[in-house]
């Protein structure tokens, strides 16, 4: 998924729950910021201090750096959680073969794995981090919907050929078709030289799981051919968010009862599913824009203004560091002048989060599958 769904629909799904503005722009922010932390290494301070960052993403075409694309302690954890075969946990853990853990490592939608993922978040609502958590859990279980049937290392079943789209949503003259259909022949075989060189997640089928409204399709590395509707599984993926935000903010009170609990559908959620189809750009940052119009145009039930910054001025790394500078690069012998506000600034507290949550599913909860992936 792309900053339309994990920062936009992620907003109004918190606000749905009943979140108010300022936690669900923790929430959406910090879902979005997933894909844009790319980052690692020490940030020190003049004082003496030193926090250690943590990457949730890399540039998936950077390739400089091949190690770093092959990171599966990277994409593992936040992009393409395993989903163990679609089957329960068994205790005890059980030992595999190569090619029965890979299966398992498959993505899989609303697995057992993603659903005990978010309610360890959910149990965990009293950490000071624990907002961001959310975010970045939710970020993870939406893209299960989105990245079903790829694998967070290199594996041939990533390899896609074949790709058909149903693609028809804006209507164009016979020139621009035609400029389309070279457009898809090279698309197609961009997808086969990079699935063939880096058959990593599902950057051979280049952005089309990310796409909300597209209806397609693939020959997948196993041979077999696979059926894709993006406007369902984009769908169901909300509504399920939607419930764990509520089971979180019920927690407190119902304790573990929530998770037991159906929560139904909101009336004002349905004009979500009619715009996953409405909204047709192909610029993620166009379905973006789109998506914030209508929740300040009040289409959902409240009339909220949301925006999104990155970096640079405004951003959560700005207000944290009070630099502009980019601080990729560690570099002990010049300090940053350390801001009084740093322990309690929204940076900060992320990355927080990103180091539980990469922790937990790494060494905690796939080890429960006898999916170590450490």
């Amino acid at each position: 998924m792309q900053i339309d769904f994990h920062h936009a629909v992620t907003y109004i799904c918190a606000r749905l729950a009943g979140f108010s503005a300022d936690e669900a722009n923790i929430v959406a922010h910090s879902a979005q910021y997933v894909d844009d932390a790319t980052a690692a290494g020490e940030v020190w301070f003049d004082n003496g201090m030193i926090f250690p960052r943590t990457a949730s993403a890399h540039k998936m075409l950077d390739y400089k750096n091949m190690d770093e694309l092959a990171n599966h302690r990277v994409w593992l954890p936040f992009h393409f959680l395993p989903g163990n075969d679609a089957e329960a946990a068994l205790h005890p853990a059980p030992h595999y073969g190569e090619a029965e853990f890979m299966r398992r490592c498959i993505c899989r939608p609303n697995s057992h794995p993603a659903r005990e993922m978010m309610r360890a978040v959910i149990q965990r609502h009293d950490r000071p981090y624990a907002l961001y958590r959310l975010g970045i859990a939710a970020h993870t279980f939406m893209d299960t919907w989105a990245h079903q049937g790829f694998i967070g290392y290199q594996h041939r079943v990533n390899v896609a050929t074949d790709i058909e789209a149903n693609d028809g949503h804006h209507a164009r003259s016979f020139m621009s078709r035609l400029q389309d259909f070279w457009q898809d022949n090279r698309d197609r075989a961009v997808g086969r030289w990079v699935g063939k060189a880096l058959p990593l997640g599902h950057g051979a089928v280049l952005s089309y799981p990310d796409r909300p409204y597209l209806r397609w399709s693939y020959s997948n590395g196993l041979g077999e051919r696979v059926e894709r509707d993006n406007p369902v599984d984009f769908l169901t993926a909300a509504q399920e968010t939607y419930r764990h935000f509520r089971r979180y903010r019920d927690y407190p009170t119902e304790g573990e009862l929530v998770f037991s609990m159906t929560y139904p559908l909101p009336e004002a959620f349905q004009p979500l599913g009619e715009q996953i189809l409405a909204i047709d750009d192909e610029s993620a940052d166009a379905r973006h824009a789109r998506w914030l119009g209508l929740i300040e145009s009040g289409a959902f039930g409240f009339a909220d203004r949301v925006a999104y910054v990155d970096k640079g001025a405004g951003s959560w790394k700005e207000s944290a560091l009070r630099t502009l500078d980019d601080v990729a690069e560690v570099d002990k012998s010049a300090p940053l002048p350390y801001p009084d506000s740093f322990l309690n600034s929204h940076w900060k507290l992320f990355h927080d989060a990103l180091q539980a949550q990469k922790f937990f599913v790494l060494h905690e909860l796939l080890p429960r599958y006898g999916l170590l992936s450490g």
